[in-house]
């Protein structure tokens, strides 16, 4: 017998086969979604992301200390300044995925976004948990995110990024419903694909992350808990320049997450600019928001060219 308190798992080797095919169909990847060569005849795609959260981590699991929200407020006053500064440096745009609540207690940060050239996106109400919400309260709170964000920059956000980077049984139904044109939460491939629901095309393009192309899993730190930085930024500058240089071989999508109250320290922000200057040594590389890579990718839907499912695609060449 179990110790008190404990549950066992679900005995998933007595699922019938409808069964676990049924959860495996439910969202899928389908055709990968990447053209001939991208705009300007550059070789690689490269589409920078940061998540603003800032507060809002603290504020969702309801701690209220001094302390835990000085972390996150860390990312709106210095981390996001000195980001927006790096990026002017070098004349590249990025998107900024931000929860509704960090808008509202940081609103010339999030018009300063769209003010600059990059995009805002949806993340969530208050970075909550997706997966442990029924659909009304998910819906009620990615509507609400998308009207804020929308009535504090006067742009109405066409992309999201769930806060778990997870979907519920109701998150796609919900995108597809406020209209949505692209998500950035799944990891189901390196490039851009379009997501197929039940084995049926959806249209809503997917702009994958990986957890090695986020800094979070690096350089978190919670004092109460198991997370500890344990990794040197310039090793994972060297992964992530990696990652960049396998991209851009295969003529496809270098994407990347980043968080200010992460990145945003002066020994870290290093790194990124020490990527941005291998990046723009090379002359053939398009940087791109994630809405503009969405457009881009979705013009392929309607092409027969690249029709293929993205599980069987070969390696991109262009």
């Amino acid at each position: 017998m179990p110790p008190e308190g404990f549950s066992l798992p679900a005995e998933s080797w007595r699922w019938p086969e409808s069964t676990w095919r049924g959860h495996v169909d439910a969202v899928r990847a389908g055709r990968r979604l990447l053209p001939e060569r991208w705009p300007d005849g550059a070789r690689v795609a490269v589409a920078l992301s940061f998540d603003s959260d800032h507060e809002t981590i603290p504020l969702r699991d309801g701690e209220t200390s001094p302390g835990r929200l000085a972390q996150g407020e860390y990312g709106a006053r210095a981390g996001a300044p000195r980001i927006l500064r790096l990026l002017a440096h070098y004349g590249v745009p990025a998107t900024f995925f931000m929860p509704a609540v960090s808008a509202l207690l940081h609103p010339e940060e999030a018009r300063a976004y769209t003010r600059d050239g990059h995009e805002l996106a949806v993340h969530g109400w208050i970075h909550e948990r997706n997966m442990l919400l029924d659909h009304s309260d998910e819906r009620e709170l990615t509507a609400r995110a998308l009207d804020t964000l929308t009535t504090l920059t006067g742009q109405r956000p066409v992309g999201i990024r769930t806060p778990s980077w997870d979907f519920s049984e109701s998150t796609l139904d919900i995108m597809l419903e406020l209209g949505f044109a692209y998500d950035s939460s799944l990891m189901a491939d390196d490039e851009p694909y379009e997501i197929v629901a039940g084995g049926r095309p959806t249209g809503l393009v997917e702009i994958p992350v990986d957890w090695i192309r986020d800094d979070a899993p690096y350089f978190t730190m919670d004092r109460y808990g198991s997370a500890r930085p344990y990794t040197r930024p310039r090793d994972v500058g060297e992964l992530w320049r990696d990652e960049f240089d396998a991209a851009y071989r295969a003529g496809g999508v270098f994407q990347l997450t980043l968080h200010p109250h992460v990145i945003g320290h002066r020994s870290r922000l290093v790194v990124l600019r020490e990527l941005l200057d291998h990046i723009t040594a090379h002359r053939d590389v398009w940087f791109a928001t994630h809405a503009q890579l969405a457009d881009t990718a979705g013009n392929m839907l309607n092409s027969s060219a690249s029709s293929h499912p993205a599980s069987d695609a070969p390696e991109h060449t262009p």
